[in-house]
């Protein structure tokens, strides 16, 4: 297998006609059979290389939230490259508005595993995809071999910084923002640093940095579009897209239906009053909340909000929008555990959701007070209303 020190002899022996035959064998091997079939494999096989299998074999199971069970059977993988890849999902999206923009070739700077290079291939944009560690090189080089993506991507081994990006019609950069002590919050402690991203991106005439959500308002630069991602309700990333033709403008997609809610940041809402609470409660989804776009919610559903610092919109008509999760409410509490005891038991209520936002009680611990027990089902938002802790009952309309 050759030294088993060595993480690229270790994949390259995966590789072979007797790793892939382990791949195959192990594909479906639960974490409690692992013993027993690693002990009955290295009757016939390398010890390292059945354990490489194995991991392997782990590495593609969790990969297949984010990248679907038919590409990652045939993917490879490193635990860093599972962990911090895009998900399909949200690559084909941003590969889609990169096509619509016109842009044929992209610098794939910072590249991973190339989850982003595959699904810009797969629009039928050429890739340069640079990343300078090895081991990640050769697996995204293999990944564009299993999914036939090798006549659109290129992968080169290199520091990002020394690439010359002037031949691409677009530059995407996709900083590492995770370090030896876990995730960075700092844009300037990304590697390579935010401003080199920015700087790189000025240059081109299309760009897109992958960001955290939590990236402060202020450090958005003023000739960039911002965008918040979420897919399927959970907010995966903030992009800054230069060269849209719509600068400083905020925008959240919604992902898989692909809504956008859009507003030029010169032009953005006030934030909306604060009124009693309503019929209904309108919950917007976290990429419209990251986006400072709650006031845009509350426009076109006619309400306020419960609190003013708070994001939940309040309003007395059902106005059915995909940037919020509506419920109707049925009672408004003072925050006091056992008179929702006493209404849940009234009611019936045996299935709580419990939802908060501006509370420090956590659900959990709530729902092992209350006790539910019955048929019934309802939700209880603990929040706060005029600046009091309140809890609010109901229901989804939906």
């Amino acid at each position: 297998m050759g030294d088993v020190n060595d993480p690229l002899a270790s994949f390259a022996a995966l590789r072979t006609a007797e790793g892939q035959g382990l791949l195959d064998a192990v594909r479906d091997v639960e974490p409690s059979q692992e013993l027993a079939v690693a002990t009955r494999l290295r009757r016939e096989h390398p010890a390292d290389l059945v354990s490489a299998a194995l991991a392997q074999a782990r590495l593609r199971q969790r990969a297949v939230p984010k990248f679907g069970a038919a590409d990652a059977a045939r993917m490879y993988f490193t635990p860093n490259g599972v962990e911090q890849s895009t998900r399909t999902s949200v690559a084909t999206y941003r590969a889609r508005r990169f096509q619509d923009l016109g842009v044929r070739s992209v610098a794939d700077l910072c590249c991973g595993i190339g989850g982003d290079a595959i699904a810009l291939a797969r629009a039928g944009i050429a890739v340069l995809a640079v990343d300078r560690d090895p081991l990640t090189c050769a697996v995204a080089r293999a990944n564009a071999e299993a999914l036939g993506l090798v006549d659109l991507i290129e992968v080169r081994e290199a520091d990002v910084t020394d690439i010359d990006t002037s031949p691409y019609d677009a530059v995407f950069v996709d900083p590492a923002r995770r370090g030896g002590r876990g995730r960075i919050f700092d844009p300037e402690a990304y590697s390579p640093p935010l401003s080199w991203a920015v700087e790189t991106a000025r240059k081109a005439p299309r760009a897109a940095l992958k960001i955290a959500p939590g990236i402060p308002h202020d450090a958005v630069p003023g000739e960039a579009e911002a965008e918040w991602i979420s897919d399927g309700g959970d907010v995966k990333e903030a992009v800054l897209w230069f060269g849209t033709g719509a600068p400083g403008s905020h925008r959240a997609t919604l992902l898989p239906a692909g809504d956008t809610l859009a507003s030029p940041l010169a032009t953005m809402l006030p934030d909306p009053d604060v009124r009693p609470v309503g019929r209904y409660l309108y919950e917007p989804d976290g990429a419209v909340i990251r986006a400072h776009l709650v006031a845009e919610v509350a426009s076109r559903v006619g309400g306020g909000l419960i609190d003013e610092t708070i994001a939940y919109v309040t309003s007395d008509a059902a106005v059915a929008t995909p940037y919020a999760t509506a419920y109707e409410i049925t009672d408004q509490l003072p925050f006091n555990v056992k008179k929702l005891k006493a209404l849940l038991r009234d009611r019936g209520v045996g299935v709580l959701t419990v939802k908060k936002r501006g509370s420090a009680v956590e659900p959990e611990e709530l729902r092992r007070k209350v006790k539910p027990q019955g048929p019934g089902s309802a939700t209880v938002f603990l929040t706060r209303v005029g600046g009091a802790p309140t809890m609010l009952v109901g229901h989804p309309t939906g």
